[in-house]
């Protein structure tokens, strides 16, 4: 059977396959252009995505819309999303079986979005994305290529939140990845 990306997010909206579902206020599905060939994945929503129900709305997505612009991009041309689809409680790091939970959700994204270029934000999600030995300060911005997409990672937002010095390191990995998806675009 083929779903839709509304069958996805009903779905999604109805899923109690781990605890959290019992935690959250909303869960938080994608959003972003279902035909965009650059995809953004982050590990899990924080409390401010949790209570609206939408990717990066919070500190961090000004951070990531900063970004963003700074390098010529905007959120409507791209898709954004989270390995997990609720709010792990005090913003704690994702637990394995919650990432194995909503892993399906997120395969199914891809599945439809068929990007050709994902960037994973932060550590946790380049970690079950890239490879489980990844490690953000030695290896962001490098790029691995998968199934005729080109994967790398930058820092999260909530990163630079934490230590400013890390935005324009970010912000040149972003430049990188413009032109790679430029590329795409001819």
């Amino acid at each position: 059977m083929q779903y839709t990306w509304e069958d996805i997010e009903r779905f999604v909206n109805a899923c109690s396959h781990c605890p959290l579902s019992r935690t959250r206020c909303r869960p938080v599905m994608g959003r972003g252009d279902h035909q965009a060939d650059l995809m953004l994945i982050a590990e899990a929503p924080g409390r401010d995505e949790d209570r609206q129900g939408r990717p990066f709305v919070g500190r961090s997505g000004e951070v990531l819309d900063r970004l963003l612009r700074d390098c010529g991009l905007d959120r409507e041309e791209i898709y954004m999303t989270n390995i997990l689809k609720c709010h792990p409680p005090g913003n704690r790091d994702p637990k394995e079986e919650e990432k194995e939970a909503c892993l399906p959700y997120l395969k199914y994204e891809t599945y439809l979005l068929k990007p050709k270029i994902i960037v994973c934000l932060g550590s946790v999600a380049a970690r079950r994305i890239i490879s489980p030995d990844f490690k953000i300060a030695r290896q962001h911005g490098i790029w691995t290529y998968r199934k005729k997409c080109a994967l790398t990672a930058v820092y999260h937002p909530s990163a630079i939140l934490r230590d400013s010095s890390k935005y324009e390191t970010a912000k040149a990995d972003f430049q990188e990845i413009v032109k790679k998806y430029m590329e795409h675009q001819e």
